[in-house]
């Protein structure tokens, strides 16, 4: 799996850090997210698809590796 994050679409709803805190986190300046964990472990990626589900600005992106 490898994770994206568009900045730009980002509202700083913080949803993603509350789901997968060893992914995301967030800038303190504006609570745009930062992402932790480009290739997050398997363990992680029931609640990365999850926190890219919930995201409200669309602004995570999963992409399943083969």
């Amino acid at each position: 799996m490898k994770v994206i994050v568009d900045e730009g679409k980002c509202c700083g709803a913080g949803q993603c850090v509350l789901i997968a805190p060893e992914v995301f986190d967030q800038r303190e300046d504006d609570g745009i997210v930062i992402l932790l964990e480009p290739e997050p472990g398997a363990d992680q990626h029931p609640l990365v698809r999850e926190a890219a589900a919930v995201c409200p600005g669309a602004a995570i992106e999963v992409t399943e590796q083969a």
